[in-house]
């Protein structure tokens, strides 16, 4: 599946992307509750100043004592108390309401963070169990994009917006609260134009669906250029290829900036017509507080308060209005990560599984055929059988199918049609564990992790003892390479081993496979890229390596080839030839006869 073809149909299902992200949600309802209840007042308090103006222009301004009673006790505050009390009780709850921002901001914080941290480890975990195939048909940028960016914006934000809604919606009733305190019938103006100005929120959801979906192909694409640029870094100086990545870099910024600025051109216009809408709103109030004030239904403290009321009130609807286009960004995210869950891999146990446990007999290649593209057969109908024990070398010409010949042993594809056995039971049958646990692998360009030659090579096998640890590395002609560096085994080597040569790095391969200790050995092309100093070092460790185990061989060396029990000769993804060098050499105008005489006699005289 392509992920740049996605286009997150599900991001207006809200009420199924909200059942989908709640099992993440669940564990930490509690504190998400408590975030949600600090909230409350948090908004409520934004219309305490508001509310302060009515007492303070009524009583302050017009120098009046303010009476009241409680419980039969009469009391009285006079203007010039009520002057003291009223700025000091406003920076009280200025400061109360500092304290609730923090407490609800550092819950919100670190409740998507986990959210966010709990999505993450399940996506990977989706992602480093994927086929093959998918990491062949995607790109390292999209993948980067969609497994590590759209969780982090869909679930980290969920949370914060949930809140930031919580707190604009009841700080809008607060405010709206005043509002009708002071007038029911300026209230009931002030609501109706908030109503028309949440319009222009509902229009453009669509568009930012299609805006986010574009810009997550654009930010993996840009990705992807820079991991290139890294990694092939030698291939762009020997070739002199930086005006063509810079072009490439440009131009796919370009196109961002060009999404970006289509969508503020359709929506942009939101908040100036909400500016404009509430301007009305304003103007259609000061006028009918006039007449009230004048006909005596209203006081001067009343329509102040209200005043500030509806003023305030612009910011938590301006805040919602930004947080549901937010939301709507989120989903879209959202939407994209749920497809990810979705996706299944191709490759993976059939019910009822049984575990291999070892190579008795023989592994079985029976009517294998196989495409990597619908209608382009890469193996035809191909049969061959392998004894235990048994080396087996695979030549043919570039492309006639060899490498996936002994990819699909450890099923990194599973065929089209026909069936691979080991002692007479399809692999298919096996679970994958076990399968790849009894096979080692050597490619041509073995990859290196990050961190200690020790952990690459036990990799292998992480529960092996430091004693098979040193027979690994002591067949594997690695010891003199060890005690050569600093810091030995614990020598850090840099992103994919890159500071050893590639004999080095073989050779470290084949320990890591010699630890492994599996019964089946497959050597891709695994000394194609050496000079004849280096393939001789891991020629002897590769012959160390097939001591009593089931080898395939996919060279291009004599020598290679020539130690090998039986050659089988794959053309055009068809089994042509099968036999011992001899046996082959004996036949006349054949495929592996013409291919030695073409490219590995030379070989041999060089020798």
């Amino acid at each position: 599946m392509k992920l740049s073809a996605t286009t997150a149909q599900n991001s207006f299902k809200y009420g199924w992307l909200l059942s989908r992200i709640w099992p993440y949600i669940k564990p930490y309802l509690f504190r998400v509750f408590l975030g949600f209840l600090i909230a409350i007042p948090l908004g409520l308090l934004d219309g305490v100043t508001a509310f302060a103006l009515k007492p303070y222009m009524d009583y302050v301004i017009g120098g009046k004592s303010f009476e009241f009673s409680i419980f039969n006790h009469a009391f009285v505050i006079t203007s010039l108390q009520m002057s003291f009390l009223l700025p000091v009780g406003v920076v009280l709850f200025a400061a109360f309401q500092g304290v609730l921002r923090y407490l609800n901001g550092y819950l919100s914080t670190w409740t998507s963070q986990r959210i966010t941290n709990d999505v993450k480890f399940d996506l990977f975990d989706r992602l480093i169990n994927m086929h093959p195939q998918f990491f062949d048909e995607n790109s390292s940028g999209i993948i980067i994009s969609r497994y590590m960016g759209d969780p982090q914006t869909a679930s980290a934000g969920i949370v914060d917006q949930i809140k930031t809604i919580t707190t604009s919606v009841f700080g809008a009733l607060g405010l709206i609260a005043v509002m009708l305190y002071s007038s029911w019938k300026l209230a009931i103006i002030g609501v109706l134009v908030l109503c028309v100005a949440f319009v222009p929120v509902a229009l453009i959801r669509k568009r930012i669906k299609s805006a986010s979906n574009k810009n997550m192909v654009i930010g993996g694409n840009i990705t992807t250029n820079i991991n290139e640029t890294y990694s092939g870094n030698k291939v762009m100086a020997a070739y002199e290829l930086q005006d063509r990545q810079s072009k490439y870099f440009k131009q796919q910024t370009w196109d961002s900036f060009n999404v970006n600025m289509s969508l503020y051109k359709r929506a942009g216009w939101m908040s100036p017509i909400m500016y404009l809408i509430a301007s009305f709103g304003i103007a259609t109030v000061l006028g009918f507080g006039t007449y009230l004030i004048n006909s005596g239904q209203m006081t001067a403290g009343s329509f102040a308060s209200f005043v500030t009321s509806l003023l305030l009130l612009y910011k938590p609807v301006k805040t919602l209005g930004n947080t549901l286009t937010g939301i709507q960004t989120l989903f879209v995210a959202m939407g994209r990560v749920f497809e990810l869950f979705d996706l299944e891999s191709e490759i993976k146990d059939s019910p009822n599984a049984r575990e291999l446990t070892g190579l008795n007999s023989s592994i079985k290649f029976e009517n294998v055929n196989f495409e990597y593209i619908p209608g382009h057969p890469v193996l035809k109908n191909l049969n061959l059988a392998v004894s235990k024990n048994e080396s087996l070398a695979i030549v043919g010409n570039s492309g006639g199918g060899k490498s996936t010949l002994v990819n699909l042993l450890p099923r990194f594809y599973d065929i089209k049609s026909g069936s691979i056995k080991i002692d007479d039971v399809d692999i298919r049958e096996y679970t994958i564990h076990s399968l790849r646990h009894n096979i080692s692998m050597v490619f041509q360009d073995n990859f290196l992790y990050s961190g200690t030659i020790r952990e690459n090579i036990m990799m292998g096998n992480p529960d092996a003892t430091e004693e098979e640890l040193r027979q690994a590395i002591t067949s594997a002609h690695l010891e003199e390479m060890i005690q050569e560096l600093p810091e030995g085994l614990d020598t850090m080597l840099s992103e994919r081993g890159l500071t050893l040569s590639g004999g080095q790095r073989q050779r470290v391969a084949i320990a890591r496979a010699m630890l492994r200790n599996a019964p089946i050995v497959i050597l891709d092309e695994a000394t194609s890229a050496l000079d004849n100093e280096s393939e001789a070092i891991v020629q002897k460790a590769m012959d160390n390596l097939m001591v009593n185990r089931t080898v395939f061989i996919i060279a291009h060396r004599l020598s290679t080839i020539k130690n090998a029990d039986r050659i089988a000769v794959i053309n055009e993804g068809e089994l042509v030839e099968l036999g011992t060098h001899e046996e082959l050499m004996r036949i006349e105008d054949g495929h592996y006869k013409t291919l030695y005489e073409m490219q590995f006699k030379k070989q041999e005289v060089a020798v």
